[in-house]
């Protein structure tokens, strides 16, 4: 790893008055979840190694990885599952993986010092705040959200990460030609994706309609069991004009 990681502040414990300070509607709760005796060792062990901490400036991305590589987001990795596999299947790739929930956290820590994974890095905070103020304007090749919180009931729609708002300050990460990968079981929601994604202008999308599950993303084992009780899943990819 190159010395410039140096620079880049690395995270132990983060208090949640610092983490989650702003007063926007959030797209997630705060769930107290039961952290493992296996995670909490990880993630006290791992954190301060592959934690990185919020701060309202520019973020050198080749600094926390100490390489110049593509840099894929993950937007609420959950347990993590998901983003360790992707990490090892494409270590040519650097991932900067985003969760607020602890358990996940501890989780993702756990599977990134058992597979031995370089190529990801950890931040506990609100994406929204993480996008807008610590990632450069065109910097990343790629953005996933894979199955976020449907909030199905319609007066919590407004809790939907997938916003016109949210779209655009993501399509204004993006590298030209850099994608961003959605994933829903909820198909209101998957409908819901479709047009909020095609009414952004800097995005246009690679399918027509809904887009056939790339082969980089893993089916998880409830997606499995939701596939064979005839459930719906649907992806949705969008690039970056220009």
């Amino acid at each position: 790893m190159s010395d410039t990681h140096e620079r880049v502040e690395i995270i132990g414990q983060d208090s949640p008055e610092h983490r989650f300070s702003s007063r926007s509607i959030r797209s997630f709760v705060l769930r107290q979840g039961r952290m493992s005796g296996a995670q909490q060792r990880f993630m006290d062990d791992m954190l301060p190694k592959i934690g990185v901490a919020y701060q309202p400036t520019p973020l050198d991305l080749d600094a926390v990885f100490g390489r110049h590589a593509p840099k894929i987001l993950e937007i609420g990795f959950g347990m993590g599952e998901t983003t360790a596999k992707i990490a090892a299947a494409a270590p040519e790739r650097d991932f900067l993986g985003i969760e607020v929930h602890t358990p996940g956290v501890g989780a993702l820590c756990k599977l990134v010092s058992e597979h031995a994974l370089h190529n990801v890095r950890i931040m506990q905070h609100d994406a929204v705040e993480v996008l807008r103020d610590m990632i450069p304007d065109g910097s990343l090749a790629g953005v996933h959200v894979f199955f976020p919180d449907p909030w199905r009931k319609a007066r919590h729609h407004k809790r939907r990460i997938i916003q016109p708002d949210f779209v655009a300050l993501v399509a204004s990460k993006l590298a030209p030609g850099g994608y961003l990968h959605c994933a829903t079981d909820w198909e209101h929601y998957a409908h819901w994706m479709l047009d909020v994604l095609a009414a952004e202008p800097a995005l246009e999308n690679t399918a027509d309609g809904f887009a056939p599950r790339p082969d980089y993303r893993p089916l998880t084992k409830f997606e499995n069991r939701g596939l064979k009780l005839g459930h719906g899943v649907w992806d949705l990819v969008f690039r970056r004009r220009g």
